[in-house]
């Protein structure tokens, strides 16, 4: 048993009562408060001295503890050794042949694509030159009773086109050439002090399928020819995409 006393301000205060100086008597008194604890749980004996003793420890075998809160993550540790190689991968598919004797070889589809077309009747005005003295016209891309051409393969073409101005008047003749409505190449020829006078231009572009390309007159007059064909529209194929 432990025992832990308290004492508050305690006063002993001594009082002597008696008659002579041989019969002396003391007489005390405890002003105060005291507290006492016991711990039940002690073992000593009576006699004993009293002494701390701590409590057995609980025992928690056979008790499920609940975890507690998972704690922040560490910081990365240095990177480990270098692996050794993996095993080759499997052999890619065969590449195509390279070139020949002489050089590539082309390929199995060539398109052929071309055109020349002369103009035979007179033009004036703004209009759009029908070139109807048809000479060539490889894949029939070329329409002369409209003037333009259709582009059926997306690629790289070239066109050129000569237009004689008939002149004698004093006046001035312009020939454009257009892709979908858009001037893509202009000529002029000037009646100065002659009767006759050329405008001509070339281009390259690339044509999408659909894409129109014809020459159109803006202004002027454009001599026919019948089938002299001083006046020409031509254009072909130069490569595919």
């Amino acid at each position: 048993m432990v025992l832990i006393l308290l004492v508050a301000i305690p006063l002993l205060v001594h009082t002597t009562k008696g008659g002579n100086s041989g019969n002396a008597g003391s007489h005390y008194e405890m002003l105060g408060s005291c507290k006492m604890v016991c711990d039940p749980y002690s073992t000593s004996q009576p006699g004993q001295e009293l002494a701390a003793v701590s409590p057995p420890p609980q025992d928690y075998s056979g008790k499920k503890i609940k975890s507690g809160l998972r704690g922040p993550p560490g910081i990365p540790g240095p990177p480990g050794a270098r692996g050794p190689p993996g095993e080759p991968g499997k052999p890619g598919p065969q590449g195509p042949p390279g070139p020949g004797p002489g050089g590539y070889s082309p390929s199995l589809y060539t398109p052929k694509i071309a055109f020349y077309a002369g103009l035979r009747k007179q033009h004036e005005g703004s209009e759009i030159l029908k070139f109807d003295d048809v000479v060539t016209n490889v894949g029939n891309y070329y329409e002369p009773s409209t003037g333009k051409f259709t582009c059926p393969l997306p690629g790289i073409y070239f066109f050129t086109y000569h237009v004689l101005m008939r002149g004698g008047d004093g006046t001035s003749m312009w020939a454009d050439l257009k892709k979908n409505g858009l001037v893509r190449a202009s000529a002029i020829a000037q009646d100065a002090d002659q009767n006759y006078d050329y405008a001509s231009n070339s281009v390259i572009l690339h044509l999408d399928v659909g894409d129109e390309v014809c020459v159109q007159l803006d202004g002027g007059k454009v001599h026919g020819g019948n089938t002299n064909k001083y006046s020409t529209f031509s254009g072909f194929l130069i490569y595919p995409d």
